[in-house]
């Protein structure tokens, strides 16, 4: 029994001469869907393109770049796992609120150790606090889906409102400020060799997650209950142990995407991450990792995230109303699906 789906391109597929001008979208459409990393790269540069055209002045400017890699940098960590989840066939619609929960709680606990004046041993006690308590509704999802057995759609839009409501009454609704300076200064604003360090950490969460999903045991299972939960099983796959694990892994990635945005924001920015659920969707979909379930790329997860972002920055540069914003966020959602269905229909008809 084949436990992991094969994800050819059907760009191998045209190769071998598989008459790819037959059924379905156009030839070019299908070889660039088929490799969607690919195809995001160049939607992407034409994305660049069209709003460098626009606004050459400001949108090609360095600040504006840099801008750009950091909200994906901390958007991009949390579309990891998210990835994780999708992998699996799951969904997790609380990742901004629970990476919210995390940033305040972490805020609350580096207040209470000196807060802006704060030395290093606060910022590693917060750090590890937002982690933590990411992780804990990480946990509350897992037990939600394979216990109770609610599905995860419904028990993740579930937590996503517990979350959210848990961190106003713990801030009174109010955005929290303590956070130790050095925090800002050294990882926030701090460059290396160029990089800003929110990207490298970005790039190492990355390489870490892209071998575990590769060359590990755990990454083969993530995979194998994406694409047959019961051959999975009758495997040997402790499916309820690793579902539970997975989102917790998606929770605790939420919480070094929160604290990630402490460092650049010096700030909770409670109102900040209300559509970060639709982005990590949607980034991981427009990359390669299938909406429902089995096949992954992390590395075509961060290319994806890139395009909403560069979108949203782009309408703030045009001064376009922030209601268009979450508007195309929520188009660029539809148009991953349906990429994402393209690609499953032509591997459907090897």
């Amino acid at each position: 029994m084949t436990l992991i789906r094969n994800d050819r391109s059907v760009g191998d597929t045209i190769a071998k001469g598989t008459g790819a001008a037959g059924v379905g979208a156009p030839r070019v459409l299908r070889a660039v869907l088929g490799r969607p990393s690919t195809g995001m790269l160049v939607i992407l540069l034409l994305i660049l393109v069209l709003f460098s055209a626009l606004r050459p002045d400001t949108f090609l400017g360095t600040y504006n770049f840099r801008s750009i890699a950091l909200a994906a940098a901390v958007i991009g960590v949390a579309a990891i796992g998210q990835t994780f989840v999708l992998t699996t066939g799951g969904i997790d619609l609380s990742v901004g609120s629970v990476l919210v929960f995390g940033t305040v709680v972490s805020a609350k606990v580096m207040g209470a150790m000196g807060g802006a004046s704060a030395g290093w041993g606060a910022v590693g006690a917060g750090v590890a606090v937002c982690i933590v308590a990411s992780a804990f509704w990480g946990l509350v999802n897992g037990l939600i889906i394979t216990y109770l057995r609610v599905p995860a759609l419904i028990a993740t839009l579930g937590t996503l409102g517990m979350a959210i409501g848990a961190a106003q009454i713990i801030s009174d609704g109010l955005d929290i400020r303590s956070v130790p300076s050095v925090m800002t200064n050294k990882i926030g604003y701090q460059n290396i060799a160029g990089v800003p360090v929110l990207v490298l950490i970005a790039l190492v969460v990355a390489a870490v997650a892209g071998l575990v999903l590769w060359q590990t045991v755990y990454g083969i299972r993530t995979k194998a209950i994406g694409s047959n939960p019961e051959g999975a099983l009758r495997s040997g796959v402790p499916v309820r142990r690793h579902l539970i694990s997975i989102y917790v892994v998606s929770g605790a990635l939420a919480g070094v995407a929160g604290a990630m945005s402490l460092a650049q924001f010096s700030t909770t920015t409670i109102a900040g991450h209300t559509g970060d659920n639709l982005t990590t969707i949607a980034g991981a979909v427009l990359g390669g990792t299938s909406l429902f379930g089995g096949v992954a790329t992390i590395f075509g997860t961060m290319i994806g995230i890139l395009v909403p972002v560069t979108l949203q920055s782009g309408f703030v540069i045009l001064g376009v109303e922030p209601f268009w914003q979450t508007f195309a966020v929520g188009a660029v959602l539809v148009a991953a699906v349906f990429m994402d269905q393209v690609r499953r229909g032509t591997q459907n008809r090897r």
